[in-house]
């Protein structure tokens, strides 16, 4: 039981229909816990008018945009990236999260099925993970051979620089989580009847092949640094906070107009 003394303001928010939401429709049974969410809402709210006022912009001006997110599994790439959508026009947005890729693609050039599906103008394109798969996620299961890892590493700061001096504006966010977050986010999925088909067989070997994962992660981002664009990271421990982070990032990193009305 809480014994915290609430100042009227706080005792105000509280009694609002978001809190009551918070505490009985969310499980966030603690009154300071409800407070954070709630200041966690009109946080998100304000940024939302942002995302709004940022793809306006883009739309006017024919502004062509990539969002890449990575991370380690149950990093919650997907919840970033659904705040993010949840208020802007579906039309002039896509989130492209690839399967494994068929024969034929096989066959082609790794980055040309991602190239297939970049922005047009006016349009954001968000990839809930992009060609770095064959940096980390690839050489740590075998999806890759040893040299189909090499040639990627030496031809992706290249490639993005292409897409950069193509005039596409490209955004890098990797969402960093603990291993013990991530065993008690695949505890909580494994538990859920809705979640559980979220859990793949990649997922089911992540914990043992945790370091395996940080040496290329590693890799990565020494690569990366190495004349390429760097990724943003963000700790992404807590689910609110990271998002709120996600989206500023996103914000600050696209140069739009913030006095255009909406």
């Amino acid at each position: 039981m809480e014994k915290i003394n609430y100042s009227d303001i706080d005792i105000k928010k509280l009694n609002s229909n978001k809190a009551l939401h918070a505490l009985l429709g969310q499980e966030i049974y603690a009154p300071s816990k409800a407070l954070r969410y709630l200041d966690y809402v009109k946080k998100l709210e304000k940024l939302q008018v942002e995302l709004v006022r940022l793809q306006t912009w883009a739309m006017q001006e024919n502004e062509r945009i990539i969002v890449i997110f990575e991370g380690r599994d149950a990093a919650g790439k997907g919840g970033a990236i659904r705040r993010i959508t949840e208020r802007i026009n579906q039309r002039n947005y896509r989130i492209v999260a690839l399967p494994k890729p068929n024969e034929e693609e096989k066959s082609q050039w790794y980055f040309q099925r991602y190239i297939n599906n970049f922005p047009k103008a006016g349009e954001i394109v968000f990839f809930d993970r992009s060609w770095y798969n064959r940096a980390v996620v690839e050489p740590v299961n075998g999806f890759c051979t040893d040299k189909e890892y090499k040639v990627f590493m030496t031809q992706v700061n290249d490639f993005e620089r292409m897409i950069t001096e193509s005039g596409i504006r490209l955004v890098k966010i990797y969402m960093s989580i603990s291993k013990t977050e991530q065993a008690k986010r695949f505890n909580e999925i494994k538990k859920d009847p809705l979640k559980q088909w979220k859990m793949t067989p990649v997922d089911e070997k992540a914990q043992g092949l945790w370091d395996v994962y940080t040496k290329y992660k590693k890799l990565m981002f020494e690569n990366t640094n190495k004349g390429g664009i760097p990724f943003k990271v963000i700790k992404a421990n807590r689910k609110t906070s990271t998002r709120i982070g996600v989206i500023q990032h996103f914000l600050d990193a696209i140069p739009y107009d913030k006095n255009l009305k909406v």
